[in-house]
């Protein structure tokens, strides 16, 4: 009997981000007999039990604190830190005697961090190398200098790419290495078993929330001054900021709060901190809100909103627009509306609380198409079989999903 291929999983965070969430449910999606994951973290955090509680081996091997403590804003100094001989090379040696141990048939790896450290270290190991790019490397998420070392790498080190939306294939093709769509897919109980139809009743009175982490990327401060807009037109209207900030975000935080009491907001706005279970959140909601005012790369919410058949209004930007546009003979199956415009935002708001039929009919438009869309278990065929080729050594070639 063959077997299984063993894949050594790189990712610099042990927090559980979008991309660690994914690789949470990929984790549990993948066919034992086919691949055997082995996870190596560079901090520790609440990602490890997530994926020991999987069965899946892993490693914390701590990154020197100045990489693993800077943020994307200076990530023009990561590149520098993370690639210089005096800050990188001893953490490069011990991950590279790691994997020797570990033994694995392809090294692949999930953060942009993870991406550049990995650089040399696949070659000491002499295995082949997997990016799975979950950021959208232009100027409007990195620094300009940054985001030329990542697409220059892409295009010439990793044996294949995969990205998690066609927004962010386009910020780094041509590849000619190759290179595969994976879209995040949902997990089984991300997803309700039927549409809106057989939800529960609607919440009364009507919840406005916007969910996740807590970030000048996630739109916090636009969600709130367009709050202040709605509450004026629907008083009985009440609005929930769901999430806490990470990464080092806290100051925005406070400052989000803040403006939400110097527009009166008051007792109508609850920020719920961090929740375990996103998905009960939102199936409290009238309206899901998506307030990024940059692109995303995905927008993983908005999908997991959409499966519990709740009606979404999303800023028009990255990956956002394949899931709510999906194309086609698709109508939206979402309100669309300018990033970083709370006026913008605040009406579209206005608009589907004002024609609730409209927005349960999108909703359910909505369930349908990220249910035969966005399954888990296509992300995992698709991501398992980009190893396989690689390991028998393919390079592979363009696919979508």
């Amino acid at each position: 009997m063959t077997r299984p291929l063993r894949v050594a999983v790189l990712d610099h965070t042990g927090q559980l981000g979008g991309a660690e969430l994914a690789l949470v449910r990929l984790c549990a999606a993948l066919d034992p007999e086919r691949v055997e994951v082995v996870v190596v973290l560079f901090s520790s955090g609440p990602l490890v039990a997530r994926l020991t509680a999987l069965g899946i081996e892993v490693h914390v091997l701590p990154l020197a604190d100045a990489i693993a403590t800077t943020g994307r804003q200076e990530a023009g100094t990561v590149a520098r830190a993370a690639l210089s001989v005096a800050t990188a090379l001893p953490f490069v040696v011990r991950l590279a005697r790691l994997l020797r141990a570990i033994g694995p048939d392809v090294v692949h790896t999930t953060s942009l961090k993870a991406d550049l450290l990995a650089v040399p270290v696949a070659a000491l190991v002499r295995r082949p190398l997997v990016w799975h790019v979950h950021d959208l490397v232009n100027d409007d998420y990195l620094p300009p200098r940054l985001g030329r070392l990542v697409r220059a790498l892409a295009r010439r080190v990793p044996r294949h790419v995969v990205v998690n939306s066609q927004a962010t294939a386009r910020c780094l093709l041509p590849l000619p290495r190759g290179w595969t769509l994976a879209y995040p897919g949902l997990a089984p109980d991300q997803i309700l078993p039927t549409g809106r139809a057989d939800r529960r009743r609607e919440p009364d009175p009507p919840a406005v929330g916007l969910v996740g982490r807590v970030s000048p990327t996630k739109g916090q401060r636009e969600f709130v001054e367009a709050c202040a807009k709605v509450a004026g037109q629907f008083p009985a209207v009440r609005f929930r900021v769901v999430g806490s900030a990470l990464f080092a975000e806290a100051a925005y935080e406070r400052g989000v709060r803040v403006l939400a009491d110097d527009l009166g907001l008051g007792d109508r706005l609850e920020f719920t901190g961090w929740v375990p279970d996103p998905g009960a959140e939102m199936d409290r909601l009238s309206v899901l809100v998506h307030a990024s005012p940059v692109p995303e790369p995905f927008g993983q919410v908005v999908a997991e909103g959409m499966a519990r058949g709740v009606p979404v209004v999303a800023t028009r930007a990255g990956g956002v627009t394949e899931i709510v546009e999906p194309g086609g003979d698709h109508e939206a199956l979402g309100v669309l509306v300018v990033p970083g415009d709370a006026a913008d935002l605040a009406q579209a708001i206005l608009d589907v609380l004002g024609d609730p039929d409209a927005a349960s009919r999108r909703a359910e438009a909505a369930w349908a198409s990220v249910v035969e869309r966005f399954p888990i278990a296509r992300t995992a065929e698709t991501v398992t079989a980009v190893w396989e080729r690689v390991a028998a050594g393919g390079r592979g070639r363009r696919r979508s999903e």
